[in-house]
């Protein structure tokens, strides 16, 4: 049988053809070598999401060994499950809520402006470093407390965490390297606002009690660790993405710029057809059955989100890049009790981001070429995207 290798890079330039012979030929998936099972269609995804009693979120969300520890330590509540999931998320959804969410836009459209007008007049730019990059970063840490000095390291430290050689199987020394930076980094900050509290998240955590008990500083740690990666690593990509796939399709891209209001339908579609999350682990809990066959309990279980958005038993044409489609069933963000908290969040960050483009440089072009994409297991994106337009000025 053919292998579906999901550390390879050559699986990462185009996963889309595997996808399409496992949810074709090979729908219950085992890589006895690699130790997964692997779900591709729409409906087994959809149940691997919503099914919590067989399908675990308790030793993470990647799909790497567990060589990474304790993973509730830097994905806190990612790597838990109901009751005490539900808790932990809990806490921290009260900053997330959609009016806190939508009382950020001012801020956000003023952020997205600061970095259009560095590079505005120079008629070119790297849209990842300069721009999708730097966004959601000072996004997520202003929301936590982390200082603009210390904003480029932090997303250093998260981008060299998720980066993957070719056909490496485990968190590399690099990577594991940089989550400890990260933890460390935490600590000092923690610290900080014990001594000293601020209106930041950081602070909000320190003064949470979960029946009368304080969280544990390795808990507020690992809240912050997880905003730092899952608010800004995803959402990065999908601006890269949504950019990339419209300058491929003039079509859509002539619809976007006739009617703005179709920024929100662009986005969407970006994260059906090519979303920044690719795939997710879990772990499974007796033994569910799929497709005639049983998983093993305690076998790792991949659910290929990207995979489950093209099954064309579920979107009619799902090759086919289409804004105007209806995508109100796409598993980017997940489903069920996981679904991701800071959905509404990457959604403003992302239609604020892309108005500002179509905005300030809509005669944008790609240097195709020089593209070069981002290598990792759970997310798909650019990790350089230069672009020109014609030079404009600053303050739009």
């Amino acid at each position: 049988m053919r292998e579906f290798d999901p550390f390879a890079w050559e699986f990462h330039e185009d996963p889309y053809p595997t996808y399409r012979w496992l949810r074709d030929e090979a729908p219950f998936y085992r890589n006895e070598k690699l130790g997964f099972v692997a779900l591709s269609r729409y409906d087994d995804v959809l149940t691997g999401f919503k099914d919590v009693e067989h399908f675990s979120n308790k030793d993470g969300v990647a799909l790497e060994q567990s060589s990474q520890g304790d993973p509730s330590e830097t994905t806190s509540f990612l790597a838990m499950d109901p009751p005490r999931h539900d808790v932990m998320r809990g806490l921290v959804a009260r900053g997330f809520t959609p009016r806190r969410v939508m009382d950020l836009e001012p801020r956000i459209r003023a952020l997205a402006t600061t970095h259009v007008d560095r590079f505005i007049e120079q008629g070119r730019c790297d849209l990842i470093q300069d721009f999708a990059g730097r966004l959601p970063m000072d996004v997520i840490s202003e929301m936590i407390g982390v200082v603009p000095e210390d904003r480029d390291q932090l997303r250093f430290w998260a981008d060299t965490l998720m980066h993957r050689e070719d056909g490496v199987i485990d968190i590399p020394k690099e990577g594991m390297e940089a989550a400890l930076n990260i933890i460390v980094y935490f600590q000092d900050l923690v610290a900080q606002r014990k001594r000293q509290r601020t209106t930041d998240l950081a602070s909000a955590l320190l003064d949470v009690r979960i029946d009368g008990v304080d969280l544990t500083d390795k808990e507020v740690i690992s809240f912050l660790f997880l905003m730092v990666i899952a608010g800004n690593e995803t959402t990065t990509k999908l601006l890269g993405n949504a950019v990339y796939w419209l300058w491929k399709h003039p079509d859509q891209r002539a619809l976007v710029r006739a009617d703005a209001s179709l920024i929100p339908s662009w986005i969407e579609e970006t994260l059906r057809f090519d979303g920044s999350t690719q795939l997710l682990r879990r772990t499974a809990r007796g033994e569910p059955e799929f497709h005639g066959q049983k998983i093993r309990d305690g076998e790792r279980v991949v659910l290929l989100v990207g995979a489950a958005d093209r099954d064309e038993r579920m979107f009619p044409n799902p090759d086919v890049y289409d804004i105007r489609r209806d995508t109100s069933q796409h598993l980017a963000f997940g489903k069920g009790t996981h679904f991701c908290m800071g959905a509404s969040l990457a959604r403003l960050e992302a239609r604020a981001a892309l108005e500002e483009i179509q905005r300030r440089l809509p005669d944008f072009e790609l240097d195709e070429p020089a593209l070069q994409r981002v290598h990792s297991v759970n997310v798909r994106g650019f990790a350089s995207l230069p672009i020109r337009f014609t030079p404009g000025r600053r303050g739009g």
